[in-house]
């Protein structure tokens, strides 16, 4: 069996807090030695779903939650609820804590002597197998307290580990007049534990944690009562699944996170979790990113172009195909020569500013290779150098270097933009209509920040996996991406909007402290930009004015 083979098993922890006099602690479990994860190291309890947990008859004992419910929650046809149902059974079994109604509709107290030695009873029989959690409820009338469970995180352990679990993670306030005790099987000890302190401890080496504690814990730590944790798990929130991945660079191996600007490039590149893609951009260094696809960045680091402008080779035969050969500089264009071994035919450009265009009348002269894409306006900001020996259209397919690439004009950033969809493996080089880690500065007049919503929005049409943009590493979920550009667009429009009902008639210089207030400073003289681009569009719009310079509704 391949690792790529293995399929995770469902599984189900709860995190237990309570307030104490210096802030949350939380309930930490100690594994044995010979548990198959993790040995000795301290986490919360949980464990593998069983086939019980589905058990009809317990889903009906459930308080506050339907399987239909937990199910839509998850993103799952059926099942959900046996996942709430598996961290209530497992916290029972691990560590002594029930929550569920009693028939007064209260927690059992099992700090009470005889309430406690009936539950330690039942507790070791369920653990022995002689007893099942419905037939438990049943008996003694008890319904699961799934009500006092929020939702708190989902891990997915790496395709490259020998054992795989899909765990969901839940968060509750421990119950009162009960007391933690490990089973002495699976757990050796307990600790109530403030969040911090457990992370202090595990720097010092004290104790041992299993990264998505780690990781649990950090998020705990930042909260100072249990009203302010579980008011935080219930909002609503977008909840990625957690899945680490491990990538190499030149500081040794690290663990990526969804988030991460490298995370979905490791993922695609390395399915199986070998460890061998890199987490890092290196000017110079060429990056395989299909049997196609190459990518060979600039030495161009900076403020607006991130890690620098990536260039893109297409092609594996005696042709190749160039997007975006970037800035003149000797050294970039010589390990373009080199990595293409001088069959360079095509050079396309998305548009012509100077960090994207300027090497590609270098390489044309030393290869002969055909200039195709959109000319330059008539701006200084723009690379009046290049000359497009075929210009071209929004919608026309080009066959380059054995690749078919189908154009996309998408003015916006550059009234000259283009991005290029390959189309057989749904990989859009964006250029700079989409870059990564941060939005684009659109500058009047060949900058139309009308021109970018709709070429946006044409985007959404489209059936892309990935996006190559020039400056940083692959992306994936394109729509949401541009879903969350829209709407960033839409949010600072609307700080527009507020500014000039607030400050009235307004110069830009007035306007840009409060529109971009969360924006570096240093940044300012850019966001102004993109701050005048907003206002053309309203002003289109009849939805502002301008005189002599000052702006109002």
């Amino acid at each position: 069996m391949t690792k790529t083979q293995i399929v995770p098993k469902p599984a189900a922890t709860l995190i237990l807090v309570r307030d104490a006099v210096h802030g949350i602690e939380v309930l930490l479990l100690q594994r044995g030695m010979g548990a198959a994860v993790g040995g000795g190291a301290y986490v919360f309890p949980g464990g593998v779903l069983e086939s019980t947990d589905q058990d009809e008859q317990l889903a009906s004992r459930c308080v506050g939650m339907t399987d239909a419910a937990a199910s839509r929650l998850f993103n799952l046809e059926r099942g959900g609820l046996a996942y709430w149902i598996a961290a209530i059974r497992e916290c029972f079994e691990e560590a002594g804590l029930l929550l569920a109604y009693d028939e007064n509709d209260e927690i059992p107290a099992l700090d009470d002597t005889d309430t406690g030695n009936r539950f330690a009873d039942l507790r070791n029989k369920l653990n022995a197998g002689e007893l099942m959690l419905a037939d438990m409820c049943s008996n003694y009338n008890l319904r699961l307290a799934t009500d006092r469970l929020a939702y708190f995180d989902h891990w997915i352990t790496g395709a490259g580990r020998p054992r795989r679990y899909d765990t969901r993670f839940f968060i509750a306030v421990a119950p009162q007049a009960q007391s933690p005790s490990h089973d002495d099987g699976e757990t050796v000890g307990n600790i109530w534990i403030r969040p911090a302190e457990a992370l202090e401890r595990y720097r010092a080496g004290e104790i041992e944690l299993i990264f998505p504690t780690f990781k649990s814990l950090e998020l705990l730590a930042g909260f100072n009562d249990t009203g302010a944790m579980m008011e935080y798990a219930c909002a609503p929130r977008p909840m990625a699944s957690m899945s680490p991945r491990t990538a190499a660079g030149r500081d040794g191996p690290h663990l990526l996170f969804p988030g991460d600007f490298a995370y979905a490039e490791v993922a695609k590149l390395d399915p199986e979790e070998i460890g061998n893609v890199s987490y890092e951009i290196l000017p110079g260094v060429a990056t395989r990113l299909s049997d196609k696809v190459r990518r060979i960045t600039a030495p161009n680091p900076g403020v607006m172009t991130g890690p620098g402008t990536n260039a893109y080779l297409l092609g594996a035969g005696d042709e190749i195909a160039l997007i975006d050969p970037g800035p003149a500089d000797d050294g970039h264009v010589q390990t373009l020569l080199e990595e293409a071994k001088g069959r360079i035919r095509w050079i396309l450009v998305t548009h012509t500013h100077f960090d994207h265009s300027p090497a590609a009348e270098i390489l044309r002269a030393k290869t002969g290779a055909q200039l195709l894409g959109q000319p330059s306006p008539p701006d200084a900001r723009y690379d009046q150098g290049f000359r497009p020996d075929r210009v071209l259209a929004h919608g026309e397919r080009i066959r380059v270097a054995g690749c078919s690439l189908r154009v996309i004009h998408t003015p916006g950033h550059a009234s000259n933009h283009l991005c290029y969809l390959l189309e057989d493996e749904r990989l859009l080089f964006t250029g700079d209509h989409i870059m990564q880690g941060s939005t684009v500065v659109i500058s009047p007049p060949y900058g139309d920040m009308a021109a970018y919503f709709a070429s946006l929005r044409l985007l959404q049409q489209e059936d892309i996996a990935y996006l190559a943009p020039g400056h940083g590493f692959l992306m994936d979920k394109p729509q949401e991406m541009v879903e969350r550009l829209l709407l960033h667009r839409m949010e600072r429009e609307n700080k527009v909007l507020k500014a000039l009902r607030e400050l009235g008639p307004a110069t830009l210089e007035g306007l840009l402290p409060t529109v971009y207030k969360d924006v570096p400073a240093r940044m300012h003289p850019v966001a102004v930009r993109s701050l005048h681009a907003h206002l053309i569009k309203l002003k289109a719009e009849q939805r502002a004015a301008e005189r002599d310079g000052h702006w109002s509704r």
